[in-house]
């Protein structure tokens, strides 16, 4: 039954030895670590959806996917970003940063090569200074 759940979500084989088995990984994984990476980047503020790290502890990780998009063939990750910047921060800038990152982090825990990170900036925080 278990074997089931898994066979309908959207799975890439990352490692295959036929004296020792196979290694899949979940698209959901995926759009995980590159919404973990995007948020690490200084002046983003969230992915859309307003979802931060501080809230995955509480939401759990399936959250931090949200305002994420992983599509991947033949082992090629495309990676679409929808994010929440600070104000104050160079756009260009900071978006080049995610990019860097996330490509830097799915391509180093997952073994897949990343074709590309579109990103998408959904709001801009203005935050209140005391």
């Amino acid at each position: 039954m278990a074997e089931a759940k898994i066979q309908k979500r959207n799975t890439y084989t990352i490692y295959d030895d036929e004296g020792i088995g196979t290694v899949q990984i979940a698209d959901e994984v995926v759009a995980i670590i590159a919404g973990l990476a995007a948020t690490e980047v200084d002046g983003v503020v969230s992915m859309a959806g307003n979802i931060t790290n501080e809230l995955v502890s509480k939401l759990g990780m399936k959250n931090l996917s949200k305002g994420v998009k992983v599509d991947v063939l033949d082992g090629v990750v495309c990676v679409d970003l929808a994010l929440n910047l600070k104000y104050g921060y160079e756009i260009p800038a900071t978006c080049k940063n995610v990019q860097e990152k996330v490509k830097t982090a799915i391509e180093n825990m997952t073994g897949l090569e990343v074709s590309d990170v579109n990103v998408a900036i959904a709001g801009v925080n203005m935050e209140q200074t005391k």
